[in-house]
């Protein structure tokens, strides 16, 4: 076995910065809907999210195998190509971070990988059947599956809470709230912490460190775990507003339904080896609640938005991939360069942000039009509305009362004027 080498050192560490952006990028998974309902104070409920969240870390490790070992080929693989990966898969985050969209860290990290991989050794490094299996299929499938038991859950909730009074049971909501929203981070850190230490594995491989299939060192566990949870712990504030406030408004029974129906997607997702978006299960949890709930409205705009950030993230972030792995072809100084466009290109990103800065004092503010506008009518409110319901007697009456003109009035004749004839 080699020796870690400087480039090796790089690839870690960068492994670690994307693990990092995961845990911000991605809080609102977990604690979006326990904030905005006011189950937790926000800076309590991202604490209690980074400690589950490195809890997780060490419960599993199959989808860190089924990255190190199963999206592409191990053989022939570069150092480089790794770096380049980890390089998409951040500013990915960042950019969706910028705009509060609540994309997919994994999805990021899968299409630079991908993307990196094709660019050194053809379509030949990928496997396909992995990735249908394992990732698109899973990506298709878990938020409908979620969003559609949130939605059932929802109504059940209130079914059987019709007779009660909606403030005596808030509370009890918000208990299991809090402890749903714990759920949540413990599978949050079973499934995506484990992406960084099968990021880190496979770089290990690539460098000779381990050989392939080896499962991922302690150290790699530990510094995985930890990394996330200190991400968490900034809290993703933009992304929390918007899966909280942007795409509807919840009321702790429907947020302790998309907490649960999210948790039990993700635990069982984990158990299988199934690398599915955190991100995407959550948020169709959030949308199936919302719409669960008499009356309850989803803010299409917003999600119109997010699900074309979903579509964008494995092509946008291949192509950064493929893009840096092109120039650390080159040699030394494309590897440099390619660190350096990264620096430049996450301290701009962040410059950005300042602009119109979100954080835990107004994380819960309502979100105004320009954020997102509001919905239009749809087809079946406009048809009503357009319907006019046939006149009653009454208003046809007071209708033709109204268009008649009323009699000139007759002005009193003058008795010292004698009449004509």
């Amino acid at each position: 076995m080699e020796h870690i080498t400087l480039l090796l050192a790089i690839v870690v560490v960068t492994a670690l910065v994307f693990d990092f952006t995961n845990g911000f990028h991605d809080t609102a998974n977990a604690m979006a809907t326990t904030i905005s309902t006011g189950a937790l104070k926000p800076k309590a409920a991202v604490a209690m999210s980074a400690a589950l969240n490195l809890v997780g870390a060490f419960l599993s490790v199959e989808v860190a195998k089924t990255i190190s070992g199963g999206i592409i080929n191990e053989k022939g693989i570069r150092t480089e190509v790794i770096f380049a990966a980890l390089v998409g898969a951040i500013l990915w985050n960042l950019v969706t971070w910028l705009l509060g969209l609540p994309s997919s860290s994994s999805h990021a990290l899968f299409g630079g990988l991908i993307g990196a991989a094709v660019m050194s050794a053809g379509w030949s490094s990928v496997n396909g059947s992995t990735v249908v299996t394992k990732v698109l299929l899973p990506a298709v499938a878990a938020p409908i599956v979620a969003g559609v038991a949130s939605m059932l859950a929802t109504r059940l909730t209130y079914r059987i809470n019709r007779n009660t009074d909606e403030k005596a049971t808030a509370k009890g909501y918000r208990a299991g709230q809090i402890a749903s929203a714990g759920l949540v981070s413990l599978a949050h850190g079973t499934n995506d912490a484990q992406k960084t230490m099968g990021i880190i594995t496979l770089a290990l491989v690539t460098g000779g460190v381990l050989h392939p299939g080896a499962n991922p060192p302690m150290w790699v566990i530990v510094s995985a775990g930890m990394a996330i949870a200190m991400g968490t712990y900034l809290g993703g504030w933009r992304i929390i507003r918007t899966m909280g406030k942007g795409l509807t408004e919840l009321a702790p029974p429907q947020g302790f339904a998309a907490q649960s129906g999210a948790a039990t997607v993700i635990l069982a997702s984990s158990h299988l080896g199934f690398s599915l978006s955190t991100t995407q299960v959550c948020s169709g949890s959030v949308m199936g609640a919302g719409l669960g709930r008499k009356g309850g409205v989803v803010r299409w705009s917003t999600a119109t938005r997010m699900f074309i950030a979903w579509g964008l993230t494995l092509p946008a972030a291949g192509l950064v991939g493929a893009g840096a792995e092109f120039l650390t072809g080159q040699g030394t100084w494309g590897v440099v360069l390619v660190a350096i466009l990264l620096i430049a290109g996450s301290g701009f990103i962040w410059k950005l942000s300042r602009r119109q800065p979100v954080d835990h004092n107004d994380v819960t503010a309502t979100v105004t039009p320009a954020e997102s506008p509001a919905e239009p009518a749809g087809v079946v409110t406009t048809a009503i509305a357009a319907v006019t319901p046939p006149p009653t007697v009454a208003a046809v009456a007071a209708d033709l009362t109204a268009t008649i003109p009323a009699p000139a009035p007759v002005a009193p004749a003058d008795p010292a004027r004698p009449a004509t004839v």
